[in-house]
């Protein structure tokens, strides 16, 4: 590493460097870049055994050891776990490694030990030009000036999360509904944390790095309470003026009561239906949009519904969940499957009530070995059995299990699934949050769902309300017979004196 393009970076008097390197002063960054895999060599070169950190993270390795309730410590990841969006990775690897830190992954393979695999420019690009291509197997566009982008890298920002968190699901704000570009430059109304007219902060503000290894599961996938980015990081457990306030946070979540909506800007998809998918006008595919532009359907992927400015539902959370995993068989399907069902009750010591979005959907199933069905939904051309390019469910199907390994009867029926998405982000201000009377009210309260405690004027209870009434009427009683006797023994004292 040059003496000159370093020395600037050392403070006065300090051993510490500041945060800023001017990469474009390096010589190794100033040749013509053919590949991305020449620009992550030159980057080793320097950085060194940082690629090692980053092929034991979970970004690169699409999986994590976990323990799951009564199936043990597994892998799970988007390798093996089934979604209600476009179903799973697994045979379509070429298109959904859009939003991969890799290189060079397609349906024959990828090299997960291969370090110059390793995408560095989608994380720490800073000219926010860079970009993967569209079923490229993670390979960025063409037409990208590489070398320019290499010259300038640094510190993760908004747009570099972005790119993949914002548009996951097949499009913008498709999967989490508190994700969406709007978070490139929001303001402080859309999010009072990411607000560029206030503080301003970025993705790793609050999902600490060390290592490589970003704080801040995905809940869909994660099993485990452990290593999560929480508001306590900066604001404690009791951050209110007020006590009573403050007492709600041992059951409630802080983000109940901050984020009253989501999908603030933009509509977010709440409902997939799967079994709609494959018509065709005059023997091609179509789509129909909503007055925003949002696809109400396509023959791909079939219909969907969506929404804005959306109220949460709740449930209670303790941080860890289970999973349909490849493979697992269902019983019951006069109700919908849970995909990731997240665990928690009143009762539990950890669990807090959390806002979610529910994403429902209709998607394809075995009826026979009863198991969800992994299809082959992406194809370069017609006639290799993907979905997308030849609207034949059987077939794409029958690839799709095989490629996973799974029996496959020949027979696909649709069922009903629903999958839990934590709302965290789009934190309203301090004047907008959720009002005690959303909660605490008789009727159509935001917790009627949640019916394992009792909710001060929410909830009736014989014993309590006559014991309040009790209570109440002793008071009065006690305030009356109290001040009966005083003005007793004054009038006593007064005749007293006066004889």
């Amino acid at each position: 590493m040059p003496l000159q393009a370093i020395s600037h970076c050392f403070a006065s008097g300090s051993k510490k460097p500041c945060k800023a390197v001017e990469h474009d002063r390096f010589a190794i960054l100033q040749q013509k870049f053919s590949t991305p895999q020449e620009i992550t060599g030159a980057c080793i070169s320097c950085h060194n055994h940082r690629h090692t950190e980053v092929m034991q993270s979970n970004h690169w390795n699409w999986e994590r050891e976990e323990y799951i309730q009564a199936r043990g410590i597994v892998s799970i990841g988007k390798k093996n776990a089934v979604n209600n969006f476009c179903i799973g990775a697994m045979g379509n690897e070429q298109s959904c490694a859009k939003c991969h830190i890799g290189l060079g992954m397609t349906a024959d393979g990828f090299s997960f030990t291969d370090a110059k695999n390793i995408d560095c420019l989608v994380c720490h690009d800073n000219t926010e030009t860079y970009a993967k291509g569209q079923e490229m197997g993670g390979a960025p566009d063409p037409a990208l000036d590489l070398g320019n982008i290499a010259r300038h890298v640094g510190r993760p920002q908004r747009a570099n999360c972005g790119v993949c968190h914002f548009y996951g699901g097949g499009g913008n704000n498709v999967k989490h509904g508190d994700l969406e570009q709007a978070l490139f430059e929001p303001q402080r109304d859309v999010d009072v944390h990411m607000g560029i007219d206030g503080v301003n902060m970025v993705c790793v503000d609050c999902h600490t790095t060390e290592k490589h290894n970003i704080a801040g599961k995905l809940y869909s996938l994660s099993s485990m309470n452990r290593n999560r980015a929480m508001c306590e990081q900066c604001h404690t457990a009791t951050p209110h003026d007020d006590d009573v306030l403050n007492e709600h946070t041992l059951k409630v979540a802080c983000q109940t009561c901050h984020i009253p909506v989501y999908a603030k800007v933009n509509a977010t998809k709440t409902h997939w239906d799967w079994a709609q998918a494959g018509k065709l006008r005059d023997g091609k595919p179509y789509e129909e949009d909503d007055k925003d532009g949002n696809h109400t359907y396509l023959s791909i992927k079939g219909r969907f519904e969506w929404g804005k400015n959306l109220e949460p539902e709740y449930v209670w959370f303790n941080g860890t969940a289970s999973h349909y995993l490849l493979g697992d068989t269902y019983s019951d399907t006069t109700r919908p499957i849970v995909l990731n069902t997240l665990h928690g009750s009143y009762d539990d010591d950890e669990a807090k009530i959390i806002p979610v979005k529910v994403h429902r959907a209709i998607q394809p199933a075995d009826p026979v070995n009863r198991t969800l069905i992994m299809p082959k939904l992406y194809a370069d051309v017609e006639g290799e059995g993907g979905f997308w390019k030849d609207f034949d469910w059987k077939r794409s199907s029958e690839i799709g299990m095989k490629a996973a390994g799974l029996p496959f009867s020949g027979q696909v029926a649709f069922v009903k699934t629903e999958m839990y998405w934590p709302v965290n982000h789009m934190v309203s201000a301090k004047g907008a949050t959720v009002q005690c009377t959303e909660c605490h009210t008789r009727k159509d309260g935001r917790l009627a769902s949640l019916t394992d405690f009792y909710m001060p004027g929410r909830d009736y209870s014989g014993p309590v309300e006559t014991g309040g009434a009790a209570l109440l009427l002793l008071t009065v009683f006690g305030v009356v017979a109290h001040g009966s006797l005083r003005a007793f023994v004054a009038v006593r004292r007064r005749k007293g004196g006066a004889r």
